[in-house]
């Protein structure tokens, strides 16, 4: 049942086209933004990095939650608008499933876009890819999607029924995603060798990432339920 609701919001997502036409470019031009704000200030002393190059992981991260929020946002304002939630509810769909399905179908999007985010770095920011640190930068990449989908998903539904749900969501998801925040982007600085950051010194900041993608996972199967039935 997951894989159905994951298909119906990929098949809607397919013929909309708004994270192609809309959230992508939105993104893209986030990064070249920062790309502009940043490229005349000073680069920070006895470091061989420059000022884009250091902060690079952080701005990828930041333009991903920001394109979070409209891909969060469209999701449950398509199943609102027309009461489709409402009417899986009725039809008997597990909200557990409809909780997975719902967060796989974000993810997949997710991982689109950081990809593509990766690259706008590796072009506009000078960022180099070294070949140690894919395994750190690939697990970092999953779990981190992983993570922010199933946070995304559970309050999505949570402010989907209420009234400034647009401007809600974003101070809700806001706060709570610092976590993965802040650990995936130590993790791709160590991952890129952003100031000869070794690679071992990424991995237990992926492990503060797997823990908030299993502890929201976790959160979201138990509680996505009585959330929408409200």
């Amino acid at each position: 049942m997951a894989g159905l609701v994951a298909r119906k919001d990929l098949r809607v997502e397919g013929r909309g086209r708004v994270a192609l036409n809309q959230v992508l470019p939105f993104a893209f031009i986030v990064m070249v933004m920062f790309a502009f704000a940043l490229e005349r200030l000073p680069t920070p002393a006895n470091t061989g990095d420059t000022l884009l190059e250091l902060v690079a992981p952080g701005l990828i991260w930041l333009a991903t939650l920001f394109s979070l929020l409209l891909l969060v946002q469209r999701s449950f304002a398509i199943e609102a608008d027309d009461g489709a939630l409402d009417a899986l509810r009725v039809a008997g769909v597990d909200p557990v499933a409809l909780f997975l399905g719902k967060a796989s179908a974000l993810a997949v999007q997710l991982a689109a876009l950081e990809a593509v985010l990766l690259g706008a770095a590796l072009l506009l920011y000078g960022t180099e890819l070294r070949a140690g640190g894919v395994v750190l930068l690939v697990a970092t990449w999953l779990t981190a999607t992983c993570g922010l989908a199933a946070v995304g998903t559970l309050y999505g539904g949570l402010a989907a029924g209420a009234r400034g749900r647009e401007t809600l969501l974003p101070l809700l998801l806001l706060p709570v995603v610092a976590p993965v925040l802040i650990g995936a982007t130590r993790a791709v600085e160590a991952a890129l060798g952003i100031e000869d950051t070794a690679i071992a010194d990424g991995w237990p900041w992926f492990g503060v990432v797997a823990v908030f993608a299993v502890a929201f996972g976790a959160g979201g199967v138990l509680a996505f339920g009585p959330l929408i039935d409200e």
